[in-house]
């Protein structure tokens, strides 16, 4: 990878990318989006916080990094995020649905019968997790997988 208007290769070097390609004109641009100010882990990927910034890469060559702004805005930052450097696609996560100590809807569904009720959750959660609830009307414990509309399903016994 070669940063345009510097000598920025992770491994080789800008001697080592001539030799490999003979000039840097077997490079093609690619426009990645990159932090504008530091972003630390936890930190929510906005929008105003990334710019696009074109990177010269080799014909070939696996990069993984995010390649839109789409594919970040909203996530959370797993760590540091420098100013200008491509975002690596471990570098976040998605942003939680449910968090830890605010109240939410539990649902149990078995055939044509549905019962709701609400509980604590001891632990924040993604789309998918199981989480370990308190029921808030009989303080029973109990655990339910996270849905995407912000509700979690509990299975019976």
């Amino acid at each position: 990878m070669i940063e345009q208007g510097s000598s920025f290769l992770p491994t080789a070097g800008l001697a080592g990318a001539l030799m490999m390609c003979g000039s840097l004109a077997c490079a093609s641009g690619v426009e990645v989006p990159v932090p504008n100010i530091t972003i630390y882990p936890g930190d929510v990927i906005g929008d105003n916080l990334l710019v696009d910034k074109n990177f010269a890469v080799r014909p070939g060559q696996s990069w993984p990094v995010y390649k839109s702004r789409d594919e970040l805005v909203g996530k959370i930052a797993r760590r540091t995020l420098l100013p200008g450097k491509p975002i690596p696609l471990n570098s976040t996560r998605e942003a939680d649905v449910i968090s830890q100590g605010r109240p939410v809807e539990i649902v149990f569904q078995s055939g044509g019968l549905t019962i709701t009720g609400r509980a604590m959750p001891l632990q924040s959660g993604r789309v998918g997790d199981v989480l370990s609830l308190r029921n808030l009307d009989s303080g029973a414990m109990i655990k339910g997988t996270v849905q995407a509309d912000g509700t979690v399903r509990v299975n019976g016994p």
